[in-house]
């Protein structure tokens, strides 16, 4: 496999407020058209999310994607998994599109500058195919300058951990289980806590 930087970029939101947006299977058909998602593919299929280990686990997740990464070469439904190991580093499991029954490995690992403003460090460990490094990295930096604004416009720039503070959806259960997990390990740190 090959591991490659997608850099560090500065984002002005909260390092779990990232956290929960690369969880966030909704906003790619919305966020990514063309790359990671497409309207009018915007169901989001149920999904089994755990606690395994002290780790969140996101399993049995297939998603739509009109381009999935650099090697892709038509559309296709794409199998996902999530684990988020510590509050800041959270970590992808995606269906490589040339060898469909092997996994890519996307990590972030965000750097708090201080509780409303983070730096998210980028990689990727990917089977070998027909796309260059450069081809990756900027696919990587494609999808992440997508996001950016939207994550720097998220009001509370902080994660309320509330139940009730933002209202939730079916396809945000994970959002769900990742706030009530901070919420037990007593993370306040760019969070808005439960009172």
């Amino acid at each position: 496999r090959h591991i490659i930087s997608g850099g560090a970029t500065q984002v002005n939101v909260s390092g779990l407020r990232v956290v929960e947006n690369f969880l966030d299977q909704s906003h790619l058909a919305f966020v990514h058209p063309g790359y990671l998602g497409e309207q009018p593919h915007t169901e989001i299929m149920d999904y089994n999310v755990d606690i395994i280990n002290d780790e969140i686990v996101v399993t049995d997740v297939n998603l739509y994607q009109p381009n999935a990464s650099p090697a892709a070469k038509e559309e296709a439904m794409v199998a996902y998994e999530w684990r988020v190991y510590r509050p800041y580093v959270v970590a992808l499991y995606k269906a490589n599109p040339i060898f469909p029954n092997q996994w890519d490995y996307i990590v972030l690992f965000i750097q708090p500058i201080n509780e409303e403003n983070c730096i998210v460090h980028s990689y990727l460990c990917f089977l070998p195919d027909e796309t260059t490094r450069k081809d990756v990295r900027w696919f990587m930096q494609v999808i992440f300058m997508q996001d950016k604004p939207i994550l720097e416009n998220q009001m509370p720039k902080k994660l309320p951990l509330a139940p009730r503070a933002e209202t939730p959806i079916k396809s945000d259960k994970v959002s769900i289980v990742y706030r009530r997990w901070l919420t037990n390990k007593s993370i306040t740190y760019g969070a808005i806590p439960a009172s």
